[in-house]
């Protein structure tokens, strides 16, 4: 049996010039504020709950996002990992840096006893969001593997989503992101973008583009955004409560 994952995060990567610009926009959006940084990172701390966001700058690229998972016991996550095909980039004593068959970086860290998801953010107008989720996006050859992969490690619950590109790997309901798979058009190197569930696209749509964002781009039930900062990120028609999709919404 895999080592029960405890908590998850989702990181914020975007390139260092451009952290202060990132973190920013975000802690405006999820109604955070951001921590001290150590070195490259920071947390964007909720009032009243335990953080599940987390921003670094990094050096190469545009950026992107990735996950953290929480175990009591890292070493027994990352002996699981490479049982199912990861490949460990760093060991920090603590905390293991490491990629998936399909080579989407992520963390196993230690859990540090976070147990309060923090509350949904509601906007000027009364919609409501919450950046929950990971957006894994895969070429063709290697989706069926890394749906695969990531069901076996995590133990959440796996099924496809309402559209055939798309799985979700969905975790308990008091962990706070879970991790949605995208079946690419194209063959290219695997990446990973932030989801967040809206009760009212739109309306986050022009919340998010007065605090700097624009919108790129559309699809069934989501609306493709880049950030300050020069990430993509899309806003989708789920419930922000449940992660659930609402009526008027094409896909989860």
């Amino acid at each position: 049996m895999t080592e029960p994952i405890r908590w998850s995060y989702a990181f914020v990567d975007r390139p260092a010039a451009r952290a202060g610009t990132a973190r920013d926009f975000w802690t405006a959006v999820t109604g955070t504020r951001p921590s001290a940084p150590r070195g490259e990172f920071l947390t964007l701390l909720p009032d009243g709950a335990d953080p599940c966001v987390k921003a670094q700058g990094v050096d190469a690229g545009e950026g992107g996002a990735h996950l953290d998972l929480a175990v009591e016991d890292v070493p027994a996550l990352v002996a699981a990992a490479r049982e199912l095909g990861a490949e460990v980039l760093a060991d920090h004593g603590e905390w293991t840096v490491l990629r998936s068959p399909a080579g989407q970086a992520f963390c196993a860290v230690p859990w540090l006893g976070e147990s309060v998801r923090p509350p949904v953010v509601r906007g000027p107008e009364g919609a409501t969001s919450r950046l929950d989720q990971v957006c894994l996006d895969l070429a063709p050859s290697v989706y069926a593997a890394e749906v695969a992969f990531w069901s076996a490690l995590t133990g959440w619950t796996s099924r496809p989503s309402t559209l055939p590109e798309f799985h979700v790997v969905e975790p308990p309901a008091d962990l706070p992101v879970r991790i949605l798979l995208q079946r690419l058009g194209t063959e290219r190197p695997a990446s990973a973008h932030l989801d967040v569930a809206c009760s009212d696209v739109e309306a986050v749509r022009a919340r998010h583009e007065e605090l700097g964002a624009t919108a790129v781009g559309r699809g069934t039930g989501w609306t493709v955004m880049r950030d300050p900062a020069g990430g993509t990120y899309c806003l989708t028609g789920r419930d922000p409560e449940t992660g659930g999709r609402l009526p008027s919404a094409g896909s989860e």
